[in-house]
């Protein structure tokens, strides 16, 4: 791990924006921070902020995490994401067989260690979700937990595991005991009524899988998953493409609950020029971010974390610091990591640098320049 001293004129810490910070590394955490410096040769001109946290990476880099979950996958997403500043993430394994879910955990467990790939545990979207929203997952893969499951979820050696479930699938107790096992719930995927999902609140789930998508909407009389999800004080996953969520939705959900987190939702054509790809038994083809299968339904998306910043910037209204928090300090919190989501003393240096054309130029995961 390099040691290294960084100049910039612009820093933000994920609370306050200082001028002039010199910092320095060793060890790829932060352990010297000296604002408004007067004298500051070699200065890098820009905004240095907290790197971004994905919570939902399918793909990448032309390869689907299901497809083969080995390391070598691992680290051909995690190359194709660095590149827009993606500097900690969760691989995300959709509804698939015990057997892949058993591949994909031990895939994470070999991988977790390698500093260069930033992987902070493991996704598993499904398989205990709801058939009646199960968008392009594979309904024969769905299911309730089995013993099999039971011991992936009880492993502590594949990091944060964080799981999408629904209300259809899963019982409270279900949920309790999950949550004192360690695993972060998340609730998608599901038709349910707003008070079969508050349920699941109060039994210990802390979090929603993309709003608005694959889930129960919001109305007068039946608020739904959405409206349980608005009311909440969980955390909310939210697909900033201009496609999964309408911006002036986007913009409700932010007034709502301010706990939203940046997700990609990605699939294998991020970081490639890729135009379609095999998903199970479906062809996926690409339109620019979209994705859709042969029947017109959306199937993850090809956004990058670095466009999910500067859309929410747009969409909402905030300034690039206020949308930081949604992709670096928010998820950080959501997963419990208190090292992560921040530049303070004793901080991860996984940093971003933004020119003053708006463009990311530098990235940094635990003081090593990846892109």
């Amino acid at each position: 791990m390099s040691d290294f001293e960084l100049q910039v004129s612009n820093f933000y810490d994920g609370v306050i924006l200082h001028k002039n910070v010199k910092l320095r590394i060793d060890s790829g955490i932060i352990v010297q921070l000296d604002s408004n410096q007067n004298d500051l040769p070699q200065c890098l001109d820009g905004l240095l902020m907290p790197g971004l946290i994905d919570l939902q990476v399918n793909g990448g880099g032309g390869v689907l995490f299901n497809d083969i979950p080995n390391v070598e996958t691992l680290r051909r997403i995690a190359q194709a994401h660095q590149q827009y500043g993606t500097t900690a993430w969760l691989p995300t394994l959709v509804t698939d067989s015990v057997d892949k879910m058993q591949q994909a955990a031990d895939a994470v467990s070999k991988a977790i260690g390698d500093d260069a790939l930033g992987i902070l545990g493991i996704h598993f979207e499904g398989p205990h979700i709801s058939s009646g929203k199960k968008g392009v997952h594979s309904e024969s893969f769905i299911r309730t937990i089995s013993d099999q499951e039971w011991e992936i979820y009880q492993r502590k050696d594949i990091g944060k595991i964080l799981l999408t479930l629904a209300p259809e699938n899963v019982s409270t107790e279900t949920v309790r005991k999950l949550v004192d096992l360690g695993v972060l719930v998340s609730i998608g995927h599901t038709n349910a009524d707003c008070e079969s999902v508050q349920a699941l609140i109060r039994a210990g789930a802390t979090g929603f899988t993309h709003l608005y998508n694959a889930m129960s909407g919001l109305q007068s009389r039946q608020p739904g998953a959405v409206g349980a999800a608005l009311s909440s004080d969980c955390y909310l996953g939210i697909i900033l493409d201009g496609i999964h969520c309408h911006p002036t939705a986007a913009k409700l959900a932010y007034r709502a609950n301010p706990k939203l987190m940046l997700v990609t939702d990605a699939m294998p054509p991020v970081g490639t020029k890729q135009s379609r790809f095999n998903f199970f038994s479906q062809i996926i083809k690409r339109d620019g971010f979209k994705l859709t299968d042969t029947n017109g339904r959306l199937a993850g998306s090809s956004l990058d974390m670095f466009s999910a910043l500067t859309n929410a910037k747009q969409f909402l209204d905030i300034s690039f610091t206020e949308a930081n928090q949604l992709a670096s300090e928010n998820p950080a919190k959501y997963l419990g990591l208190s090292r992560y989501g921040k530049l303070v003393k004793g901080s991860m240096a996984n940093m971003i640098l933004i020119d003053h054309q708006e463009q990311l130029s530098n990235v940094w995961i635990k003081g090593n320049k990846t892109f």
